[in-house]
């Protein structure tokens, strides 16, 4: 008589490596990473914080020896080495938690469930009214420099789009479709390829700036002296002495990005829509904003209250009595 196969859980299965060790394990765990085609700046960070979870409990501790309260112990540590907030205590475990997870798949540890640290959020430092004013206002073209000109088209990109700076200096004069009112972005965090609006102020501004800019359809939309594609740190270098000519202290470009957001959000627009221009994978990643600013979208909520725009309070209603 035939015996029956009984199915066992992944808790319940051997380990494939009892004698694998953490750098052994970090190891697998990079080469699994290349082999989704991962991003060198995304490689990068994996590397930082695996390296800290390696000279804390050490790169030869097996695997089988690392459970959840080694990752307790591995948070007490990152605390005492008094140069780690909650913040980027948690978005170190977070990272490190990925492998963990990719190893316990693998069948290559015991399964375990990783708790990130609690933290509050901070709220996202933006650009301002005011300082928006001051850098949007266009330089007089006949006397400044093309740098100067370039840079100002740049913050405009920015402001309109939310794009990172990464997929900026990837795009290309062919993915513009004036016609449309579209751009097309190539190269995006996910790896994934996107099509967002181009605004009609986007639209006057890209325009103008490529009948000064020439070039052909295959060449760099923003490109360096000689043509070539923009480096990402002269870019930085060009928008951080742009804002200090102009009195701006703050000069991340990222800080564009989060301004984006910000201004979407508290100008009504939808969450949804603003997760698929930003290019979250995660609507969860985007209602971070919402959740942000909603000490300023409660300032004007009157004004977009339908209960205060129908006035239904400056109407006397009368009770039937029974």
């Amino acid at each position: 008589m035939r015996q029956k196969i009984q199915m066992t859980s992944a808790t319940d299965s051997p380990v494939k490596g009892k004698s694998m060790t953490l750098q052994q394990g970090v190891d697998l765990f990079k080469a699994h990473c290349v082999a989704r085609n991962l991003s060198e700046q995304t490689m990068k960070t994996y590397t930082y914080y695996l390296n800290h979870l390696c000279e804390d409990i050490g790169s030869d501790t097996p695997l089988c020896e690392i459970n959840a309260s080694t990752i307790e112990q591995h948070i007490i540590w990152l605390r005492e080495q008094g140069n780690n907030n909650d913040v980027s205590i948690a978005t170190n475990i977070r990272h490190i938690r990925v492998m963990m997870y990719y190893l316990m798949e693998s069948g290559y540890m015991q399964t375990y469930k990783i708790q990130l640290p609690k933290y509050v959020k901070d709220v996202k430092e933006t650009y301002t009214d005011t300082e928006l004013q001051t850098l949007l206002k266009k330089p007089n073209v006949k006397e400044c420099s093309f740098t100067t000109y370039k840079t100002w088209v740049m913050i405009n990109y920015l402001m309109a789009t939310g794009n990172r700076l990464t997929t900026m200096i990837n795009i290309k004069i062919q993915d513009l479709d004036f016609d449309n009112g579209m751009i097309t972005l190539h190269v995006t965090k996910n790896k994934k390829a996107q099509i967002i609006p181009m605004s009609h102020a986007l639209t006057e501004i890209l325009a103008e700036y490529l009948q000064i800019r020439g070039g052909k359809p295959e060449d760099y939309l923003f490109c360096n002296a000689y043509g070539e594609q923009a480096n990402k740190k002269c870019v930085q270098d060009s928008i951080a002495l742009y804002n200090e000519k102009r009195g701006i202290e703050k000069h991340s470009v990222h800080l564009f990005r989060h301004t984006f957001a910000k201004l979407w959000v508290l100008n009504g627009g939808d969450v949804f829509r603003l997760q698929k221009i930003l290019g979250h994978a995660d609507l969860n990643t985007t209602r971070q904003y919402v959740n942000l600013y909603a000490t300023e979208i409660q300032q004007n909520y009157e004004q977009f209250s339908p209960l205060d725009n129908l006035k239904v309070n400056d109407k006397k209603i009368t009770m039937n009595k029974k």
